[in-house]
């Protein structure tokens, strides 16, 4: 390579033999120099540095030589990933059968391609159980590899060589539902047998949580919180404790044109009696209540117009027996409790109504059938007969002809004392009977507060 020569002071013949001088303008010479002579420019080539690479053709040539074949190995090498991993079809298995499927499909895609293989869906079930729509259930129960996949899960699971899939199917779904907390009505226990009807224990509200619905709004008892006291009615035939004998005898469908023979006839024989009158007769006889009260008898509700109770809805029931106590108090001035329901007929449905109005239903331990009229010695021997300690007898001094009852009286009074019996009223028979409560017999019931009837 030729080299620069270094530059030399002016003046000085520095130039090899031969060689042309340097064209350079000569600066500072003395007068009368020669003219200066254009600068003539020479390349030179600069020598390379040590360790310089080879010329930039040649590096181009085998980069590009290199990027080729990396290119081309990478190619060769993603067909086949690709044709591995995505490309091709593998063998799988579905309940037991091989059938083939692109690698790395989706568990979902490829049940819904196959139509869930032919399984049926689950139901959409109410909450009571009962079927809402035959297909609201799961589409299919999928275990895959040996582990149960839920629905939800189907897009994240791909299909791989030797898959195993078991499908089956769908499972049922219970529709949604609201919770709320309500009441639990207590039910009614009533006792039977007995002559005289009580409530023993009032019921008490309970607390239960209920489900609706979303969908059906079925309602369904889920949890009960607190459970409800029962009431319970009481029915007790009346058992005399001491040595006395005790027999009441009583008197329905009054006051009536026969009330006072009746009256006069216990007065002469120093007898009591209980008479459990109509309202509505009260109504216009209010003189005749009030003497059954003066001639130390007892008074009481036979309702006010006789109605058959279980045939009537709760407002009429309760109205049929406050309207006759109401009649009652206006006569005499003093409201009772006591009831006798027309043909005794007072079920769990009427106590659950009004066992809050009354303190008791009297029913009776000897029926002298007197309503047929079946003579005067047939009533007697009725009584006496069937008479024993604690008994209640049936009579009657309204709703017909009662000559029979009159002429009869006598000799039952008369017979009953020849059998050692005290005749009382029904209050007075149940005073002798501890089991009977206090405020039972004395007629002061009231329903303790926070008790609730029954449903009804």
């Amino acid at each position: 390579m030729p080299r620069k020569t270094a530059a030399r002071p002016n003046g000085a013949s520095g130039a090899r033999p031969g060689a042309k001088p340097h064209a350079r303008a000569v600066q500072g010479g003395p007068s009368g120099a020669h003219p200066a002579k254009q600068p003539v420019r020479v390349r030179v080539a600069r020598p390379a540095a040590v360790g310089q690479s080879a010329p930039r053709h040649r590096t181009s040539a085998s980069g590009l030589r290199a990027a080729l074949i990396a290119f081309g190995f990478l190619l060769v090498f993603g067909l086949g990933a690709g044709y591995a991993f995505f490309w091709r079809d593998v063998q799988v298995t579905v309940n037991g059968a091989s059938t083939s499927v692109r690698i790395g499909t989706p568990l979902d895609s490829f049940l819904e391609d196959n139509g869930y293989f032919g399984v049926a869906p689950g139901h959409l079930l109410s909450i009571g159980g009962n079927v809402i729509t035959e297909d609201g259930g799961t589409r299919a129960t999928v275990t895959f590899d040996g582990r149960s996949v839920a629905a939800d899960a189907w897009t994240s699971e791909h299909l791989g060589d030797g898959s195993s899939i078991e499908v089956g199917p769908g499972a049922d779904v219970e529709e949604g539902h609201t919770e709320e907390t309500v009441e639990v009505a207590p039910q009614i226990e009533k006792q039977a047998g007995g002559a005289i009807q009580f409530v023993s224990q009032w019921g008490r509200a309970g607390k239960k949580t209920v489900w609706t619905g979303e969908v059906s709004g079925e309602q369904v008892d889920r949890e009960v919180l607190e459970p409800a006291q029962n009431m319970v009615v009481s029915s007790l035939n009346v058992h005399p404790e001491g040595e006395g004998k005790y027999i009441a005898l009583t008197f329905d469908d009054g006051p009536s044109g026969y009330t006072q023979r009746i009256l006069d006839i216990l007065a002469e024989k120093g007898a009591k009696a209980t008479f459990f009158n109509l309202g509505s007769q009260v109504v216009g006889r209010p003189a005749l209540a009030k003497a059954v009260l003066d001639g130390g008898n007892e008074l009481a509700s036979h309702t006010n117009q006789h109605m058959n109770l279980p045939d009537c809805d709760r407002d009429t029931l309760r109205s049929e027996i406050s309207t006759s106590f109401d009649a009652i108090e206006a006569a005499v001035g003093s409201r009772p409790q006591m009831i006798r329901a027309p043909y005794g007929a007072f079920t769990d449905v009427e106590w659950a109504r009004a066992g809050d109005l009354i303190s008791c239903n009297v029913l009776w331990n000897i029926d002298t059938l007197d309503w047929k009229r079946p003579g005067a010695q047939a009533i007697v021997d009725g009584v006496l007969s069937g008479a024993y300690n604690g008994a209640i007898a049936l009579m009657h001094d309204g709703g017909g002809n009662r000559d029979q009852d009159i002429e009869a009286l006598p000799a039952i009074i008369d017979g009953l004392r020849a059998q050692g019996y005290e005749l009382v009223t029904v209050s007075e028979l149940m005073a002798t009977d501890s089991r009977f409560p206090r405020e039972v017999v004395e007629g002061a019931v009231k329903m303790p507060e926070g008790a609730v009837l029954p449903a009804a």
